[in-house]
């Protein structure tokens, strides 16, 4: 079997203690990887604080040539890449080949921001008492970075703290999901071999209790997490005087307003409910259908569910593969049936197969069922009617999260008031609240997150503003 050691300041090690990572969709032993131990954290931390002085001092142009070195990485190992997220995580292999891709577009955005993220001159001369001066600012790196990255996409999420960091000039000491590190430790072969500084960059797989150095060290002058909000709002509460940026979860929200493009809504909605079995932040999972059109679109969607195919995510055709692990695929079980117990009515799903969970639609679902009111992460929505479209944008709002919400309709006005109204860290008009593009600034608002990722909103979290101010008297 494959043993993989973890990544420390330009070096391989291995440790005692091994962890047997397993195909959440056959169980199948994979691989064995080393755990980093309480001095390989500290000597990981060490290594960063070490070479800072050298990252942050690195011209523009060697940041951005190795940002492009390491994209092109990243596409000549595709294949490979795409292969270990689907056997680790279960991804189906269509959703891991674009996430590989999307980690290109990472650090081709990463480059070109390097190159452009600036500062600005300030007039402020703006009373008799500051005449003759001049400001000047410029954005400089915030120091170390702590990185702790999930296992839905355990390349792009962690490409996502790791590339804006070393466009900036920040090193990162990266702690990878436990159900899906190899990804990141091949990663840190590519960031090697690309050339970056030796300590630019550690992987260090390891126990939760271990890695809280990575939370608690005052070296470490950011946490990036993405991850459960419980974890989350803890960790911020523990990290001391660093800054800190949430990526957290959601009950993710559509309105489908009447006059929508309803074949299109539908597409799109069974894409953003049931990919990967619904482990995405984003994931959609209520739906709110103008009364209008509700009886037309409930029965477009369940032809459209009817169709979603199930099963071995190295099938092409497979958009749902298994839950990450049993465990999961039980509790979103579990939680389908509490909603049925309390008078949710099942319109399509079935029973589970093994981690495997059937596309599910429920509908009559009381908002206080964790299946409607907690984040499902699985292939589970609820489909509520709506006659008033002020009433859907307070239904969206009713709920502890506020990540992204989508919003089909074809008033613009309706457009506008949804991106006035909504509690979120963005409206998506017109399509799903799963999507995303790399660049474009994401986090959400309440127990969401705190913050805000995408490349130039990751590099400005990471990056101080620092003011010079130059008396010139005439």
């Amino acid at each position: 079997m494959i043993h993989r050691p973890f990544f420390i300041g330009g070096a391989w090690r291995e440790s005692a203690e091994r962890m047997t990572i397993r195909s959440p969709y056959d169980d199948r032993e994979l691989c064995t990887v080393s755990l980093a131990q309480a001095q390989d954290i500290e000597d990981a931390i060490a290594a960063a604080v070490k070479v800072f002085p050298t990252t942050r001092k690195m011209p523009t142009w060697q940041r951005a040539e190795l940002c492009r070195k390491t994209a092109a990485a990243f596409g000549a190992r595709k294949e490979e890449l795409a292969l270990a997220m689907v056997d680790e995580g279960g991804k189906p292999i269509g959703d891991a080949r674009a996430e590989v891709d999307r980690a290109v577009h990472c650090f081709e955005v990463a480059a070109s921001e390097a190159e452009t993220l600036g500062g600005e001159v300030m007039p402020l001369d703006l009373r008799a008492s500051a005449a003759g001066r001049i400001g000047f600012t410029r954005r400089v790196p915030v120091g170390p970075i702590s990185a702790i990255a999930p296992f839905n996409f355990p390349l792009n999420l962690a490409v996502h703290k790791v590339a804006p960091a070393l466009a900036v000039g920040c090193p990162v000491v990266l702690k990878p999901a436990p159900q899906t590190p190899t990804v990141c430790l091949q990663l840190a072969e590519i960031i090697d071999a690309a050339g970056w500084p030796k300590g630019s960059l550690s992987v260090v797989p390891s126990q939760p209790a271990v890695a809280d150095r990575l939370v608690t060290d005052d070296r470490m002058k950011l946490l990036t997490f993405t991850g459960s909000p419980e974890v989350g709002w803890e960790l911020k509460r523990r990290s001391g005087k660093k800054k800190v940026v949430l990526e957290l979860g959601s009950n993710a929200a559509v309105i489908v307003d009447e006059g929508a493009d309803l074949a299109f809504a539908v597409s799109r909605i069974v894409y953003g409910a049931y990919s990967y079995a619904g482990q995405k932040c984003i994931s959609v999972q209520r739906i709110f259908v103008h009364d209008k059109v509700y009886d037309a679109f409930l029965a477009q969607f369940l032809a459209a569910t009817a169709k979603v195919k199930c099963g071995d995510p190295r099938d092409p055709e497979v958009l749902i593969g298994p839950m990450i692990n049993l465990a999961a695929a039980v509790r979103v079980e579990q939680w389908i049936e509490e909603a049925k117990a309390r008078g949710a009515r099942a319109l399509a799903g079935g029973p589970r197969q093994g981690s495997v969970v059937p596309a599910t639609v429920l509908v009559d679902v009381p908002s206080d069922t964790k299946v409607s009111c907690a984040e499902a992460f699985g292939p589970v929505v609820t489909i509520d009617r709506f006659r008033d479209f002020d009433e859907a944008l307070t239904r969206v709002n009713d709920s502890r999260f506020g990540l992204q919400a989508g919003v089909f309709t074809a008033d613009l006005n309706r457009a506008l008031r949804s991106w006035s109204e909504l509690e979120m860290g963005g409206v998506i008009i017109n399509d799903i609240p799963t999507w995303r593009i790399d660049p474009m600034p994401y986090g959400g608002v309440k127990d969401s997150g705190l913050g805000r990722e995408g490349l130039r909103a990751s590099m400005e979290e990471m990056s101080e503003l620092r003011l010079m101010v130059v008396n010139a008297p005439a």
